[in-house]
């Protein structure tokens, strides 16, 4: 019961004191870690006579954006950049509990918002798509009886997105403890490789691969 809540790490001494949440502040070391990675990794890109550097940038980049092309299409290729960031976030959010931080994705509030900016996202493509007015005919397809079932899809998206999302990992993460609690020398290393790695990266496979489909099918 207690990992289900999230932990303050601080508290800014301004309009009575802001609690700043443990998720947070590890959040805040990733978009660090991100932002001079790269800034790190785009300098000196060349043409012709590439180095090893930029072939690896190219070819982890290259292949995120070659996944989504194939599920979302030419006409869904401006929100590519969205699920690569996405995908790479939650994917070292996840695998970041192997540096000894606590995963932000096991706050149910990051997951969740994770989970409204995606649904913000997919609503949008459909309204860019279509236009107010093809948007909103498309709450009564394919028969206008299912119209409030397809309204309800709204708000039932986002949370299974952040419930799958935060289920998943907060279960790894309390097994993990556990299991460190019974052995904690050699026991937790092929479980961890599990948990800590297999899992946090399939999690992050999932989210962004419902949301592309979410997206393509806003697309259609």
């Amino acid at each position: 019961m207690e990992e289900l809540s999230s932990k303050t790490a601080f508290v800014i001494p301004v309009f009575g004191g802001i609690p700043v949440g443990e998720s947070v502040v590890v959040t805040w070391i990733i978009m660090a870690a991100l932002t001079i990675a790269s800034m790190v990794f785009v300098q000196g890109l060349r043409v012709e006579n590439v180095g090893k550097k930029q072939l690896a940038l190219e070819a982890g980049i290259g292949f995120l954006r070659d996944f989504f092309q194939d599920l979302l299409g030419e006409e869904g290729a401006g929100y590519i950049p969205y699920l690569i960031t996405v995908a790479i976030y939650i994917g070292i959010a996840n695998l970041i509990g192997l540096l000894g931080f606590t995963p932000p994705t096991k706050d149910i509030n990051v997951t969740a918002g994770l989970a409204i900016c995606s649904i913000a996202v997919i609503e949008y493509a459909g309204f860019h798509r279509k236009g107010l007015k093809g948007w909103l005919k498309s709450f009564a397809e394919p028969i206008p009886l299912i119209t409030p079932i397809n309204i309800l899809e709204i708000f039932i998206r986002p949370v299974s997105l952040c419930m799958r999302l935060f289920g998943n990992v907060l279960g790894a993460f309390v097994v993990m403890e556990l299991i460190k609690i019974v052995c904690p020398v050699a026991l937790p290393v092929p479980f961890s490789c599990y948990f800590d790695i297999f899992d946090g990266l399939i999690q992050a496979y999932v989210f962004v691969f419902l949301t592309s489909l979410f997206i393509k099918e806003a697309l259609e």
